[in-house]
């Protein structure tokens, strides 16, 4: 099953869910990847907004349900909508043994991608979860903490006598950062362990732009740039813009 988190109450970037990039919601690429994909028994769109169920709809998603308001705000964790939304499909009826979080901020994400990470998480024994990385940008072996009017070096590095802080990039241990791309894991995992990684967590290494996270003006000021200079593509989709639709309807 996937799940696609998309609440309403953005505060970087209002309405980013929604928000049209070149001619269709954001949210839309998302969902137009995991049915391309080929991966998912359902799709499913998690939301308390019904403007957004509406466009979810649209696009193709199932909408089972709405995510009742206290697990939509700012500070919730996603294993309160995800415990909630398994449970419900489970008194329904309907029991699915692992799920895929794809956020709708990760536009070029593909259905190649999702197919790549499922691949990857199947041929690996007794993990509980997989979860996109990629190289981080600033190595913690470069980061302070600040006390007073003194700094300390959050990583002291090795016994080489060279501090981290002070070698190039290229010399430092490669470090990872997980991106909103997607994870993947079995139910049992949110019933076992409380939590949607479990313990035994697999990397998948996304490439390219395929773990871009648009979640700040300047963010989709990139996206928009990577479209017009041809840095990057979007997954096709197959039906007419919403906009059209809601025109036509008026």
């Amino acid at each position: 099953m996937a799940l696609i988190p998309a609440r309403a109450g953005s505060k970087r970037l209002p309405g980013k869910n929604i928000r049209p990039l070149a001619g269709h919601p954001l949210l839309a690429y998302t969902i137009a990847a995991a049915l391309e994909s080929g991966v998912f028994e359902s799709v499913l769109v998690s939301t308390e907004s019904p403007e957004t169920a509406a466009i979810a709809r649209h696009y193709g998603a199932e909408i089972p349900f709405m995510r009742p308001g206290e697990m939509a705000a700012d500070l919730s964790p996603d294993i309160e909508w995800v415990r909630y939304t398994l449970g419900e499909l489970e008194r329904g009826g309907r029991v699915f043994e692992s799920f895929s979080l794809l956020r709708p901020t990760s536009p070029f994400r593909r259905a190649e991608t999702i197919r790549r990470a499922w691949a990857r998480f199947m041929s690996s024994r007794g993990a509980d979860s997989l979860r996109a990385v990629e190289l981080c940008r600033q190595h913690p072996g470069k980061m302070w903490t600040v006390e007073g009017d003194r700094m300390r070096p959050l990583l002291r590095g090795d016994e080489t006598g060279v501090p981290w802080h002070s070698r190039p990039y290229q010399a430092l241990p490669p470090v990872y950062a997980q991106n909103a791309s997607l994870e993947i894991a079995w139910a049992r995992t949110v019933r076992d362990t409380g939590s949607i990684a479990g313990h035994a967590i697999v990397p998948f290494f996304t490439e390219d732009h395929e773990g871009l996270d648009v979640n700040e003006p300047k963010d989709w000021w990139y996206a928009e740039h990577l479209l017009a200079t041809g840095g990057a593509t979007l997954p096709p989709i197959r039906v007419k813009p919403w906009s059209t639709t809601r025109a036509g309807a008026g």
